[in-house]
């Protein structure tokens, strides 16, 4: 059984193990992502010059042609992995946080892809890379929706001039989590997207985050991009088994104004967040260069649910 005790007793020093938690219970609310206590094993703010990632040689097109091609890529400080399925993203490079971004952060990450499909070769359709927060493994297990999970990002899109010319989804953040299925436990990964309309038919209508999935499990369309450079984006689970998307420009904390859906996916309730994880999206021809996003700041948070304090052997 998962309890705050165990989770805080792996994941925090001494120092605020003893202190007493905030009571809180989060029940049926919606919570804003980043309320509640950050779990500083998780996420990344990249602030570390020497951070690198390994791509270990070939992505993995196992969606594809069912080639894992391990070992999978890595990060320096084995907070982010390759995605199984899809691979990773060509480019994941430490860079100078642009302009605007959160105060004091001098490190970001870009994340960008030319061949998105099966190494070696070009499938001229959209295609995806991911790139995933080890979240379940570094915890020691899944984090219940009783504990109100949390994801939040600051994520920069760039000038619409740089942007891959080609209509349907450019990016993507999502997370792993288990619906509950007659009883059993079933892995899906909702999230939000970054979608582009029709350019070939000269519809400049400004991007927009498109959501994953209704009740029916379909997609459908949220806020529009209106402004670019910096946003802020979180999703939050609640005990009601509702998954709750937000998003605003700039860097500033997220409010209970910045909710732009509440669902559901598929008709099933959420019951344990696994990760989450960012998709880059691009026509894997071999030519086009996908959207350059870039991302800083990714955190996990939870709302304490009990009172509790380490004993006084507890170390980290």
């Amino acid at each position: 059984m998962f309890g705050i005790s165990g989770i805080c007793w792996s994941l925090w020093p001494v120092g605020l193990l003893t202190a007493v938690l905030a009571r809180a219970a989060c029940g049926g609310d919606v919570i804003v992502p980043g309320r509640g206590v950050q779990i500083t094993t998780v996420g990344d703010d990249f602030e570390d010059p020497a951070w690198y990632y390994d791509h270990q040689g070939d992505k993995s097109s196992r969606d594809l042609d069912n080639q894992p091609r391990l070992p999978g890529g890595e990060s320096s400080n084995r907070r982010w992995y390759e995605g199984a399925k899809h691979g990773h993203p060509d480019v994941v490079t430490r860079l100078s946080t642009p302009p605007d971004g959160l105060p004091g952060s001098e490190g970001a990450l870009l994340l960008r892809s030319l061949r998105s499909g099966i190494p070696g070769r070009v499938t001229n359709q959209v295609q995806q890379d991911d790139f995933v927060a080890d979240v379940r493994y570094r915890v020691g297990q899944p984090i219940p929706v009783s504990l109100c999970p949390s994801v939040l990002v600051r994520v920069f899109f760039p000038p619409m001039d740089e942007w891959e010319a080609r209509a349907g989804p450019h990016f993507a953040f999502r997370c792993t989590v288990d619906l509950e299925d007659r009883g059993k436990l079933k892995t899906h990964w909702p999230g939000m997207f970054v979608v582009r309309e029709d350019v070939a038919r000269g519809r400049n209508a400004p991007p927009h985050f498109r959501i994953r999935a209704n009740r029916q499990g379909e997609d459908y369309p949220s806020r529009s991009i209106t402004a670019l450079g910096w946003w802020t984006l979180g999703m939050s689970l609640t005990p009601d088994g509702r998954l709750h998307y937000f998003a605003r420009p700039g860097v500033g904390h997220l409010t209970l104004e910045d909710r732009i859906a509440s669902d559901q996916p598929y008709g099933l309730p959420c019951r344990q967040l696994k990760t989450f994880f960012f998709s880059v999206c691009n026509l894997d021809n071999g030519r086009q260069w996908s959207t350059p996003c870039i991302i800083d700041e990714a955190a996990v948070y939870y709302v304490p649910t009990l009172t509790v304090s380490a004993p006084k052997s507890a170390s980290r």
